[in-house]
């Protein structure tokens, strides 16, 4: 079973102004990304905004994502809920589009122990025949996929891997060293990715590639090389934007940097609102520690 590139963007939702999804802007974001150092895009994640998208538009946004970028780059559709028949079944509809992949979150809301989390995520490996990456964020789902878990899973062929956003690194350590050959650990946070990668981790699952993929790809690249030093160099310079980006709930800050370094992708869905002053603020300082990778001035 394929596995996916070591820099992956969870890519917003554009918006029009009427609050409608606006699927040219998305088609010209993921190009962009691509072009700035990007190898492969989750879409309909939760930067994406996936909880107040439609079915409907999610499907759009596959294929008009997949169509954009062609077949080199990979797009991972967030297709997973609380809910296992429906995730099973926007799965293989979205499979049927033509995605490379499929992004599973563990389950929130419904909280439910280890062993259902587990067979959940067998339910749906065993009914789409895509790679599947585990997506494990207990501050959003209110449930921690235990390391054990991922352990038994990583057995299943085609469970390839985990967006580990824990910021537990003695249970990752342990996924590292303990997961089945093949299976790969990407970092969900832009700021321990450096440190997972010391930890023999893959590569990230990144928001701030949106703004900076050039110099994520060069700092992954530099830490596979083993070249530490400029590694570290490019996480110092990269610091403050990570921490910016999620001053408040993301992808606010994202949307309000995107727009303000000349890539305006629109507004946000209720119940996420427009960024509060404090945010902007050190939002507007981070974005002058930094050289913007994507192209500025494409107006929507």
């Amino acid at each position: 079973m394929k596995t996916f590139a070591r820099l992956l963007t969870a890519m917003v939702t554009p918006l029009a102004d009427d609050g409608s999804v606006d699927y040219a802007r998305a088609r010209q974001l993921a190009e962009a990304l691509v072009a700035t150092g990007t190898a492969g895009l989750v879409v309909a994640g939760t930067t994406g905004e996936s909880p107040t998208l439609t079915r409907e538009e999610k499907l759009r946004l596959f294929e008009e994502v997949k169509d954009a970028v062609g077949p080199s780059v990979d797009v991972i559709a967030g297709t997973c809920t609380y809910n296992t028949s429906e995730s099973i079944e926007l799965s293989r509809e979205a499979a049927r589009l033509g995605v490379d992949g499929i992004l599973g979150t563990v389950p929130y809301y419904n909280k439910p122990p280890q062993s259902g989390i587990e067979a959940h995520f067998r339910a749906i490996a065993e009914a789409v025949d895509l790679p599947l990456l585990l997506y494990n964020v207990p501050s959003r789902t209110a449930t921690n996929m235990a390391p054990e878990t991922t352990i038994r899973l990583s057995e299943v062929e085609n469970i390839v891997g985990v967006k580990e956003a824990s910021g537990n690194f003695e249970a990752i350590g342990k996924i590292i060293r303990e997961t089945h050959p093949g299976f790969h650990v990407w970092s969900g946070n832009d700021a321990d990715t450096l440190p997972i990668l010391a930890l023999g981790g893959y590569g990230v699952v990144s928001v701030a590639s949106h703004l900076v993929g050039r110099q994520l790809a060069q700092m992954i690249e530099a830490t596979v090389d083993g070249l530490l030093d400029d590694a570290t160099r490019i996480n110092s310079q990269l610091a403050q934007l990570f921490t910016a980006l999620f001053v408040t709930t993301s992808p606010i800050p994202l949307k309000y940097a995107l727009s303000a370094c000349g890539f305006p992708c629109g507004a946000l869905r209720l119940p996420l609102v427009e960024i509060d002053d404090k945010s902007r603020a050190a939002m507007d300082e981070a974005l002058r520690t930094v050289q913007v990778d994507l192209p500025v001035g494409a107006a929507a």
